[in-house]
């Protein structure tokens, strides 16, 4: 932002009564801290630094506007600091969502371990199948099995799973057997989430809808 640009070099300037100390500080040079001191003065229409060639102090505004601005840097460093302690020791609260049977058999056993390893972090474990709006629903981390329908989320695999078509000898008996993929959509299947059963067939991939009159979730 505009308003901020120079102000933490006239900090610096003024903490330290040189230009040189100043730069040396923020790792930059003199003539940029120079430059920006020079800005800010301009855009405040006020002198802030009386400048000799031997020494440099702060004039009356200047005096005042360094105390109000250190308070402002150090609330800035302070909220930087507390920023990088998150990432080194996670604390606050963790809303994770999975599907109801793969929370129940891989998360819930983790979550004891998790949280005595992060004493200041909270878990709201919530388990459904409904596939929840993550920013609506204010969800940090959510486990999906199959694929990603929104691209636009950060994505990792954890694992893979196989999946197997099966059906019951009475209805085999009755219905017959299919032997070719197609053949699938012309039987009773149970329909999940989602209408469309996807199957490597000779290293291809292929999408079969199938269609039953029992839907679960």
């Amino acid at each position: 932002m505009a308003q901020w640009e120079g102000v933490s070099e006239f900090v610096a300037v003024a903490e330290s009564s040189s230009f040189t100390l100043a730069a040396r500080k923020l790792a930059t040079s003199v003539a940029q801290v120079s430059r920006r001191v020079s800005a800010l003065e301009e855009r405040l229409a006020v002198k802030l630094l009386n400048r000799t060639t031997r020494k440099v102090s702060l004039t009356e505004a200047g005096i005042l506007y360094f105390q109000q601005c250190k308070h402002l840097i150090e609330g800035l460093e302070q909220a930087e600091l507390a920023v990088t302690q998150m990432q080194t020791s996670p604390k606050g609260l963790l809303r994770v969502t999975a599907p109801v049977t793969y929370g129940e058999l891989h998360l819930a056993p983790l979550i004891n371990q998790f949280l005595e390893q992060y004493p200041q972090v909270d878990v709201e474990l919530m388990l459904t199948n409904q596939k929840l709006d993550l920013i609506e629903s204010g969800v940090d981390l959510a486990i999906r099995l199959g694929r990603l329908e929104d691209s636009s989320l950060i994505a990792r695999r954890l694992s893979t799973r196989q999946s197997y078509v099966c059906a019951s000898r009475d209805y085999l008996d009755r219905h017959g057997e299919p032997h070719t993929l197609s053949e699938l959509s012309k039987h009773q299947c149970l329909v999940g989430s989602v209408d469309v059963w996807r199957f490597k067939d000779q290293q291809q991939s292929r999408s079969i809808r199938i269609s039953g009159r029992l839907k679960c979730n």
